[in-house]
């Protein structure tokens, strides 16, 4: 394959694989709800992708509204969760992430808002009535393995976070549990020493004086 050509085809890749689309890692303190806001025209299509990272038992609550209030996704201590959906009506769609049940443990959640179809790795690739070329057809296949590639990166980054945080908190617990069980026994021995010490200690008798 020429270079120009091999240019040619990973410049179509990479600009195909930058989709429309907001990804983000955020803090939900307990008792607290964060909401994001997206216009979007009629018929547009839109995913939510979305997972719980650390806290609390890893769940949280989600909802999305289109612009006229209507809710059109609910879950409730959720861990993860996908969602999509064309938009009905044109404005300003709302999604929110509650984590209002919870007053103490506070979450980081990832989500991935993607809008819109995937474009064409290739020029006018929807119109045409011909047969792909065999570079053409490789391109694609190449795209589509990229694709899984980052599918797959992304998932594995998630839960290599999650179970990081798991281990962490495990390894706090045990920390914590060390340091008692060592206070606890420091506690015990000196309790024993001081028990059999009195054992051991010959009480004198008071003397007194005896009148005659």
């Amino acid at each position: 394959m020429p270079g120009a050509v091999r240019a040619l085809c990973l410049a179509a890749l990479l600009g195909a694989l930058r989709a429309g689309g907001t990804e983000l890692t955020l803090e939900l303190p307990d008792s607290a709800q964060r909401c994001f806001h997206q216009e979007l025209e009629s018929g547009v299509k839109f995913t939510l992708d979305y997972q719980v990272i650390s806290g609390g038992h890893y769940d949280v609550d989600c909802y999305v509204e289109d612009p006229n209030g209507k809710t059109i996704y609910q879950e409730t201590k959720k861990q993860y969760d996908s969602f999509s959906h064309h938009a009905e009506v044109k404005g300003v769609y709302t999604f929110c992430f509650s984590n209002e049940f919870s007053t103490f443990s506070h979450k980081i959640v990832y989500f991935d808002f993607q809008v819109g179809d995937e474009p064409p790795i290739l020029p006018d690739m929807n119109n045409r009535v011909t047969a792909l070329t065999q570079l053409e057809s490789a391109c694609v296949t190449i795209h589509e393995m990229l694709k899984a590639v980052i599918d797959s990166q992304t998932h594995y980054r998630l839960r290599e976070a999650q179970d990081r945080s798991r281990a962490e908190e495990l390894n706090g617990r045990v920390s914590y549990w060390s340091v008692g069980e060592t206070l606890i026994l420091f506690v015990v021995s000196i309790g024993q020493v001081v028990l059999l010490k009195s054992f051991f200690t010959e009480k004198r008798p008071s003397s007194g004086g005896a009148g005659t």
